[in-house]
């Protein structure tokens, strides 16, 4: 079975966001880093792609083959924007609610927090997370 190449690390979380070259960008992960590890109930992980992730599940894909541990949710500080990981399309209701955002597969798009209503993403957040578990604890 074809194993994902994407895998956690023992790297420092503060440490990645400090170096993040936009002020504005480093506030805004800071801000959604207290959020997710509050939300999630887990300590944040750095992981070799670039991205932040709280808590993880094991899944197997019965498409590809491929299976790996993933995060149940997390965010990534990216050159065009922050991409948030929580299950945006399926909650069309509060994604209307979110603000301005873009979605796609499992990911929001995001220029700033101020852009979104924080409470909308918590509760979308905690949505992604129980959505995960229903999923992957078959």
């Amino acid at each position: 079975m074809a194993e994902n190449k994407t895998k956690e690390t023992n790297e420092s979380v503060p440490d990645f966001i400090d170096a993040i070259d936009n002020d504005q960008k480093k506030k805004d992960c800071k801000e959604l880093l207290k959020l997710m590890k509050k939300v999630s109930g887990h300590k944040p992980k750095l992981w070799n792609n670039g991205s932040i992730g709280f808590g993880t599940f094991h899944y197997k894909s019965s498409r590809s083959k491929q299976e790996g541990d993933w995060y149940s949710t997390g965010f990534a500080p990216r050159k065009a924007n922050i991409t948030i990981y929580v299950f945006a399309t399926q909650q069309p209701a509060l994604f209307k609610k979110l603000g301005k955002a873009k979605a796609g597969g499992g990911c929001l798009y995001i220029n700033k927090l101020s852009d979104i209503d924080i409470k909308v993403l918590e509760e979308m957040i905690v949505n992604s997370i129980t959505l995960y578990k229903e999923m992957f604890s078959k």
